[in-house]
């Protein structure tokens, strides 16, 4: 088969079929790939299964539906959308970008998307590999998976089984966006030669709840060895992950506003109708100052033992390369743009700050007032919000690996938004266009408006290249980085991406010290 443009499809054959892709950009990309079964019928709630294959050659040039999820016409103000149609729960299928498919053994890049675990998929454009395969010369995977009431819900003793479970699974297990993870892995160890890439050499990236995800799948016993190396970008390990008997009146209330008894009952009903629940849990969850998340992660001692924050400190999971950072602002993207935040009080904050600082909440509200001079209330209730969820428990998990003499960099994303007259600042989400180096990808995003291009091209440059020389050495510096040491106790060396990037010693020294007084 040869295209109008006289180009040969890119075809590989794997032990479960045979795959065309399609050239684009210079490289050859693998679209639609499923890697487990069709989560479907009574397959839904149940942990993934690897794909059976299929006959003769799978067209590959159009990518798989996105899982289902809650999806506004025009998108938000923010990302300006992060999920687009079509959606379905036959959603487990990857994408894969290689500069050739050949036997190279180059290094491989897993992407995991984001998305407050309710939104997201690994086809968006923005999460494109086309840039990291031809620019760094690797193999990049990303995937679709799970989520939102499809991937999250917990059940308890009427759910699925473990994952272990083709047969007597055991009683109690959840996280089924995980087991989508773990079989997806298993998939990349076993077919990503035939790409050009070297299952030895994989790294796992993931952005905020993607994040969680690459933390968790360091800790989980069937993905050990799968991988050598993570990137964390803005986890928000602050989240309280929920044990069993914390979860299950969660799952109640969404069985009570889906109109059914059981997690049978639910097996029968369409997914838009869950989908639709899944909007009235948002409502029962959400509390002020917090940020909304209706579907979490649970411990439920199967697939997930302890918080995903602490895995990386423990067993094999401790010899894996780490790379983690936050953004200056990240609370930004969720609250600066809320009238009914905006608009707060410096006593409601003091009584928002109280939650997590029960003795000296108007002391507290002063500290962070001091190092933001003309501070709004909602300014100080952000900061709070950034430290506790996300750059506190980042730098803390770069203490404890420090201290056990473990690999670990870290960097703070200081690059202030323009849109929105500056409102949204470092907000979470805008180190994203900047990692890919795909701007024109991002056109429809409010978040990147107005960034000066000379500006913009060169942080990318910077950002880009730190990624992909970690992927391929688990050493972020290059030539044209300023020199990046270790995170180390005292130094605390932080990368700080700006206009102006160097690197800077405990630049989030202020949240680590008055933090301290929280117990956790």
């Amino acid at each position: 088969m040869v295209t109008a443009q006289g180009q040969v499809p890119p075809v590989v054959q794997l032990p479960v079929g045979r795959l065309r892709g399609a050239l684009e950009g210079g490289v050859s990309v693998f679209r639609g790939v499923p890697y487990a079964e069709p989560p479907v019928a009574g397959l839904r709630w149940r942990p993934a299964q690897p794909h059976a294959g299929w006959s003769g050659t799978r067209d590959a040039t159009v990518d798989g539906p996105s899982a289902p999820q809650m999806y506004v016409e025009g998108g938000d103000p923010v990302l300006g959308g992060h999920g687009s149609p079509p959606f379905d729960d036959d959603c487990l299928t990857l994408t894969v970008w290689t500069p050739s498919a050949d036997d190279a053994a180059r290094p491989v890049l897993v992407w995991i998307h984001g998305g407050g675990f309710v939104s997201g998929s690994g086809s968006l454009p923005n999460y494109s590999g086309e840039t990291f395969a031809r620019n760094g010369d690797v193999v990049v995977v990303s995937i679709n998976y799970r989520i939102g009431p499809l991937g999250y819900l917990y059940f308890g003793a009427e759910g699925g089984g473990a994952e272990r479970g083709q047969g007597g699974a055991a009683v109690g297990a959840g996280n089924y966006w995980l087991t989508d993870q773990v079989t997806a892995l298993r998939w990349v160890r076993d077919n990503i030669a035939r790409f050009g890439g070297d299952p030895d050499r994989v790294t796992v990236a993931g952005q905020s709840g993607g994040a969680v995800s690459t933390a968790a799948l360091a800790g989980h016993s069937d993905a050990q060895g799968l991988f050598r190396r993570v990137i964390l970008q803005s986890p928000p390990f602050g989240l309280r992950i929920p044990t069993p008997a914390e979860y299950l009146p969660r799952t109640a209330a969404y069985l009570e506003i889906s109109g059914v008894k059981d997690v049978g009952e639910l097996r029968a009903l369409p997914w838009p109708r869950l989908i639709e629940a899944a909007g009235g849990l948002f409502g029962q969850t959400m509390r002020w100052g917090y940020w909304p998340a209706p579907f979490l992660p649970v411990r439920d001692g199967v697939t997930m033992s302890r918080h995903p924050a602490q895995t990386l400190l423990h067993g094999a999971a401790a010899d894996i390369d780490v790379m983690i950072g936050w953004t200056r602002e990240e609370a930004n993207f969720g609250f600066a743009l809320d009238e009914g935040h905006g608009t707060a009080a410096k006593e409601q904050v003091i009584e928002r700050i109280a939650e997590t600082f029960p003795d000296g909440a108007a002391e507290v509200y002063a500290a962070y007032e001091r190092t933001r001079p003309g501070a709004r209330p909602v300014d100080v209730l952000m900061d709070l919000i950034s430290d506790e969820l996300f750059r506190v428990p980042a730098v803390e998990l770069a203490e404890a690996r420090a201290e056990l003499g473990r690999p670990v960099w870290a960097y703070q994303f200081d690059f202030q938004a323009p849109a929105y007259d500056g409102r949204l600042a470092a907000a979470h989400c805008l180190e994203l266009p900047f990692v890919f180096d795909n701007f024109d990808k991002w056109s429809h995003a409010p978040l990147v408006a107005g960034i000066d291009p000379a500006v913009r091209n060169g942080l990318a440059h910077a950002m880009h290249r730190a990624w992909i020389s970690f992927v391929r050495t688990g050493d972020p510096n290059h030539p044209d980085l300023p020199t990046w040491g270790r995170y180390e106790v005292p130094s605390r060396v932080t990368m700080r991406f700006d206009s102006v990037t160097a690197a800077v010693g405990d630049p989030a020294g202020h949240s680590r010290l008055l933090h301290q007084r929280v117990p956790r």
